[in-house]
């Protein structure tokens, strides 16, 4: 990878990774449409630590909060965060199992700009009609397991390239009535444990079949991955309480009917 390259990827990681516009789809186009090499495993477990130490950061207070809570249920003290805690749990196990059970498929079947054009406009419809139309009357705070259970399967089918882990998350959770800033920061910490099994995943699949990196280019992306990513959570918070989903909702219908047109010139 040129250093252009790995700047770009890396600046596209951090900020998709947490925006409803699907990370994976912008990371697999470039190699589709600009001819770019694959950016290999390596690369891939460094941006994830880039994306994974901006959001742990971030949410820092939430996290220690969460982990005490989750301890002290351990010994039978319950308490709201102890709650989250077990939800964030329960909405993970679908997604991990499905990774397990289904990401080579995905990955040899689905991986293409066709599949990402499609899902990216049927998944920013669906986003546009939870936000439009859900009752989003509940906190964070008020969850329960069944809205949980909800956003983790919801979130299985992030597998699907152009899905968006986020995106999917956030619409299944304003469905069940989430507000949306709840909803963002519900997908957020969710997105946690899965950027570590996803990360670790690819780093055991590293271990298998060792490939030569440039660690200058990596230390790089991660650096790039971790700046755009902290930028990223902190602006779109302050965007979707003000503005809503729409203009997330307007970007994907117009890249994927873009992608459409792109790749009916080039077919034809």
């Amino acid at each position: 990878m040129t250093t252009v390259e790995v700047i770009i990827l890396a600046i596209i990681q951090g900020i998709t990774e947490f925006l409803p516009i699907s990370s994976s789809a912008h990371l697999i186009l470039p190699s589709a449409v600009l001819g770019w090499q694959d950016q290999g495993i390596a690369f891939d477990v460094a941006v994830h630590v880039g994306t994974l130490l901006a959001v742990m950061l971030y949410f820092r207070q939430d996290i220690a909060n969460l982990t005490v809570g989750w301890i002290k249920s351990l010994a039978g003290q319950h308490s709201t965060d102890s709650k989250l805690a077990w939800w964030v749990i329960l909405a993970t196990i679908p997604a991990g199992l499905a990774g397990l059970l289904a990401a080579d498929v995905i990955e040899t079947f689905l991986r293409s700009p066709w599949v990402i054009a499609i899902t990216t406009i049927v998944f920013g419809l669906l986003l546009w009609l939870a936000d439009a139309t859900a009752k989003q009357h509940m906190a964070m705070a008020q969850m329960g397991w069944r809205q949980a259970l909800v956003i983790g399967l919801a979130q299985a089918a992030a597998l699907i390239p152009g899905t968006s882990r986020s995106g999917i998350t956030m619409t299944a959770a304003m469905l069940m009535g989430l507000d949306k800033v709840s909803a963002a920061r519900f997908s957020f910490l969710l997105s946690i444990p899965i950027i570590v099994l996803s990360g670790g995943y690819q780093a055991t699949k590293l271990l298998v079949e060792p490939e030569q990196f440039d660690v200058s280019g990596i230390l790089l992306g991660t650096v790039l991955a971790f700046i755009s990513a902290l930028i990223c959570i902190h602006f779109f918070l302050k965007i979707i309480s003000r503005m809503g989903m729409l203009p997330f909702v307007i970007y994907r219908l117009t890249l994927g009917v873009a992608l459409i047109v792109f790749l009916g010139w080039f077919a034809a």
